[in-house]
């Protein structure tokens, strides 16, 4: 018969052994039901039951449907993050490309719409503004008529 603890071997000579198998040797749980958050469930079909892996214990359904929507909403609320820190590095990057064109010394930067070069005198006193909602639904209005 095979020892119910395996000690894993290392390249410096410490062995570890792991402390779930400690307390499955002993009669218990791999982990004591006290300090168990319940993070690791199982959805059992067949038993009709919820239970967490790691302290074995079932949960109530109410729970684990709980857990579900708090994982769902912070995943809903990290996204929301990504969304909002790719719009930033948009900006970013298109003020990085507009100052490696303006730093070079015999090319001007082109405006993406007329293909009119942008010159330092053009922009010198200021530059124009619209609003950008605005200038979206222009955009939209127009490739949906077909024009460039």
């Amino acid at each position: 018969m095979t020892a119910p603890i395996q000690p894993l071997d290392f390249l410096q000579g410490t062995t570890v052994v792991d402390i779930g198998d400690l307390r499955v040797a002993r009669g218990r749980t791999r982990r004591a039901w006290s300090s168990c958050k319940h993070m690791a469930l199982t959805y059992d079909t067949q038993e009709r039951r919820v239970y967490c892996t790691d302290c074995e214990t079932d949960v109530e359904p109410f729970d684990a449907f709980i857990q579900l929507v708090d994982l769902h909403a912070h995943i809903e609320a990290r996204i929301t993050r990504l969304r909002e820190a790719e719009k930033h590095t948009l900006i970013i990057r298109a003020g990085k490309h507009m100052d490696e064109a303006w730093r070079s010394r015999r090319m001007a930067p082109l405006c993406p719409h007329c293909r009119a070069a942008i010159l330092p005198e053009d922009v010198a006193n200021g530059v124009a503004m619209v609003n950008k909602e605005m200038e979206i639904k222009r955009r939209s209005v127009r490739a949906a008529k077909g024009g460039a």
